[in-house]
């Protein structure tokens, strides 16, 4: 069983710090602890792209780069550095309806 973690709007940084602190702490689980992100695994991957063919590759290395921070994170092992080109941005979408 798994249960995944949302971002919430929290920063891309501050959801893998946190989702790997989650995976810190010492208590014996049934399950498996980790994640479900859209915008805080996509948001520096866009920022980057901007909808030109000419930014994919740095797009897809700012995918790579949140893939292996929450990769690390799903582990307990991320302590933070892989930042990307919006880690530091609230992702909170201001009277955003679900």
């Amino acid at each position: 069983p798994t249960i995944c973690f949302l971002s919430g709007g929290q920063t891309e940084e501050d959801a893998s710090l946190n989702l790997s602190a989650m995976n810190q702490l010492d208590a014996k689980r049934p399950w498996n602890l980790t994640f479900s992100y859209g915008r805080a695994l996509q948001a520096s991957t866009l920022k980057a792209w901007m909808g030109n063919v000419e930014n994919l590759p740095k797009a897809q290395a700012e995918f790579l780069k949140r893939s292996q921070a929450n990769g690390l994170a799903t582990q307990g092992k991320y302590t933070g550095g892989l930042e990307g080109a919006a880690a530091g941005e609230s992702l909170v979408v201001k009277n955003y309806v679900y």
